[in-house]
């Protein structure tokens, strides 16, 4: 089993910034992949960036492109998404994922089996 717990959520105006942390524990050593992904209200689940664990391979929604970027630091099994350049369409809980099998689709929520809770991010116009 692997735990999940993200931190960093809040509010900030458009333009402003905000990191996100997501710290991993329990059986960390057979994560494959990270990944965040976001719920609006009334949304589905939407992906919106996912890094490799091994190497560090990034993939992106093209939403997201140019302003967030997402990184990790494997000796604190923690995963970070900087975000950049925010918008009031970006306002949604923000779920840290992990996948603990090698995966071709990144971008799936079925891709994943381990969840955090969520942290709320609002932008405001």
């Amino acid at each position: 089993q692997v735990q999940l717990v993200e931190s960093g959520g809040g509010s900030v105006q458009a333009g402003g910034s905000l990191k996100l942390s997501c710290v991993a524990s329990g059986r960390t050593f057979g994560i494959y992949l990270m990944g965040w992904f976001r719920q609006a209200p009334g949304k589905e689940r939407e992906f919106v960036a996912a890094i490799g664990r091994a190497v560090g391979t990034t993939r992106y929604a093209d939403s997201v492109k140019g302003r967030f970027t997402i990184s990790r630091d494997n000796a604190k099994n923690t995963v970070y998404l900087q975000m950049s350049s925010l918008k009031p369409e970006d306002t949604a809980v923000y779920y840290c994922a992990a996948a603990d099998a090698v995966r071709m689709d990144w971008d799936r929520v079925g891709s994943y089996a381990y969840w955090g809770q969520g942290t709320q991010v609002t932008v405001s116009s």
